[in-house]
């Protein structure tokens, strides 16, 4: 198993050698799955060669053309219960500011659970979700907005928010030090 510097499984390491799995197993082409997905071919070969960062909306557009789940997509493929994952999925422009994958379990469509980390100043800007998913969100650490299309909501440590993820979205760190928060998205 690869892991960071601080221990962790990265989810760059899996992502090369599952989309490579999972295109093969699809009898896709990288051609073909970038047609699928939207994602350049550019893209798809550093993705399997490991040379590059992708967002979290890549690897859902990715792992949807390849009729899986993020969660297969990010997963340490020698792992073999999928339920503790503790992936890191995304890194932001401050050192340390991440968001790592903690787990999933069987839902009507998904639920994962995440760790957020954001340095002063970070923000991290999704695309909508498909109608049905949802994001229960608790800080224990710092201040974060969640930036909805609805209107913003400023969450202190020890707070928390609901909201449908079937609109555009972001959270940004709107303090002096650390925000981290914990994210359960459910379908």
């Amino acid at each position: 198993m690869m892991h960071t510097s601080e221990g962790r499984s990265d989810v760059l390491a899996f992502v090369g050698e599952n989309l490579r799995r999972l295109r093969h197993q699809a009898g896709m082409s990288q051609a073909a799955l970038a047609e699928a997905s939207g994602i350049s071919r550019r893209m798809i070969v550093k993705l399997e060669g490991g040379d590059t960062n992708v967002s979290l909306a890549s690897l859902d557009r990715l792992a949807e053309a390849l009729g899986t789940t993020i969660v297969e997509v990010v997963s340490d493929p020698a792992e073999r219960s999928r339920r503790r994952i503790e992936a890191v999925a995304w890194r932001g422009g401050h050192p340390g500011s991440e968001a790592v994958l903690l787990g999933s379990v069987p839902a009507r469509t998904g639920a994962q659970l995440w760790r957020w980390t954001l340095g002063p100043g970070d923000r991290y800007a999704a695309e909508p979700d498909p109608e049905g998913w949802h994001e229960m969100i608790t800080v224990t650490e710092g201040r974060v907005l969640i930036d909805l299309a609805e209107g913003p909501v400023i969450v202190e440590a020890g707070g928390y928010t609901i909201y449908s993820t079937a609109q555009t979205y972001a959270y940004a760190n709107v303090g002096d030090g650390v925000a981290r928060f914990i994210c359960t998205a459910v379908a």
